[in-house]
């Protein structure tokens, strides 16, 4: 959520940032409740004001045995106004916060401008494409021949289209990409790995991202408040809900193991074939919650962690700065982490990388204590360290061999009991 301080000292450049990424700011609804909060709060003070020379008043009367009716009767008037000019502040915050919590986060300045993917600007790019000589399989055709390793047919039986079920040696392969991510990030990235629930309420839904937004990508549980979590960042970022954290405690790091849900609402036709767009997968999730100065060097820290996991899997990636119209609502600036598919010649998306600076900290009332005293929201980071999914499929076509055959990374052989090569 956006300071309101912001826009009330300096609206014009919190319109010209949101103009960026495409949101156009309702300035006459602000203006209006902004206007309503300013009369009422004024003259709620006003009465406020009277009650407290009237409450003297009324002692000194009282002190002297002297009549105070009068004074008291206009006590209670004045308290029954200054009651619904309470509630009507009350409603008038309310309102405000409504406002507020489906407006999108202002992009970093270095952001670059644009409307959509094509519009990203490419950082860097780590390892080369490997050359195949003979006819490169995708992920659907290369883990079939692996026992059916990798099978659909079975998960649209059980549960129709975008799930699957893996098998043997691949779903060993899938378990040990997953702890092989835990590892590092625990003993090398100082990550403290969590549990935490795979189903959280509406008001920990709207914590990270707009619930009333983008309510129809969950799926909900029925007549309950509860929604499965399309990732573990909707658990563990709620951890310093409501709390006042102090600065020497910071900065919080944790990483978590998790499938994830989602209904991909809106994206029918899109990747419907394999791994890459299913409504159940498994992340290993990277959250930091740091000091509002030292979230920018955060966020590259961040980025590199999950970076390091490619490159010791030896999977050939890029890093994309996304622009203003492809960076998600809630973030002020995004990296994404793209893989090399062979089936695709094309990098896709494996990971997100985002700094929110205080925007999912203000949603909900996370705080930091600072080494002045001065309490201020904290900043909040979260990337995938990795899409486990994704990254099997990335692991599934660029190890392949022409006989079927998929070599393991060298860094997966000691979590899978040191074998080398699944075999067809």
């Amino acid at each position: 959520m956006l300071d309101i301080q912001l826009l009330r000292k300096d609206l014009p450049a919190a319109v010209a940032g949101l103009k960026r990424r495409g949101f156009e700011f309702d300035e006459a609804t602000f203006r209006s409740l902004e206007d309503e909060r300013k009369r009422v709060q004024a003259r709620t003070e006003e009465l406020q004001g009277r009650l407290k020379t009237l409450s003297k008043q009324i002692g000194i009367l009282k002190g002297k045995k002297e009549d105070a009716s009068a004074a008291m009767q206009e006590v209670a008037g004045i308290g029954d106004e200054v009651k619904a000019g309470e509630a009507a502040l009350a409603a008038n915050q309310e309102k405000l916060a409504a406002f507020l919590r489906v407006i999108p986060n202002i992009p970093r300045a270095e952001v670059p401008d644009g409307k959509s993917s094509d519009d990203n600007v490419e950082v860097r790019r780590w390892g080369e494409p490997r050359k195949f000589d003979f006819a490169v399989k995708d992920h659907v055709d290369v883990g079939a021949g692996l026992a059916r390793g990798v099978d659909f047919d079975t998960a649209a039986k059980i549960s129709g289209a975008r799930f699957v079920v893996l098998r043997g040696a691949v779903a060993r392969l899938h378990r040990a990409l997953a702890q092989f991510m835990l590892t590092v990030h625990t003993s090398e990235h100082r990550y403290t790995e969590v549990y935490a629930p795979y189903m959280v309420t509406g008001e920990c839904a709207d914590a990270p991202s707009s619930l009333a937004k983008f309510k129809d990508d969950l799926f909900k549980l029925e007549g309950r408040d509860l929604y499965l979590i399309p990732t573990s960042e909707y658990s563990v970022t709620n951890f310093v809900r409501d709390s006042i954290v102090e600065a020497k405690e910071l900065p919080l790091r944790f990483t978590c193991h998790s499938p994830c849900f989602r209904s991909e609402a809106g994206s029918y036709g899109k990747d419907t074939r394999g791994m890459i767009r299913n409504h159940q997968f498994d992340k290993v999730e990277i959250l930091q919650m740091v000091r509002p100065e030292d979230s920018p060097a955060a966020h590259e820290e961040l980025t590199g962690h999950a970076e390091e996991i490619l490159k010791r899997l030896e999977l050939p990636y890029r890093v994309m700065l996304l622009c203003t119209g492809d960076t998600g609502f809630a973030s002020a600036k995004t990296y994404d982490l793209e893989v090399w598919l062979p089936s695709q010649q094309a990098y896709r998306e494996i990971s997100s990388c985002s700094n929110f600076e205080a925007f999912q900290a203000r949603r909900m009332q996370a705080r930091c204590r600072n080494a002045q005293g001065k309490v201020e929201a904290l900043h909040t980071l979260n990337g995938s360290g990795l899409a486990v999914g994704r990254t099997l499929v990335a692991v599934l076509e660029n190890c392949q061999n022409a006989d079927g055959s998929v070599t393991v990374p060298k860094a997966l052989v000691p979590f899978m009991g040191g074998l080398q090569v699944i075999k067809p």
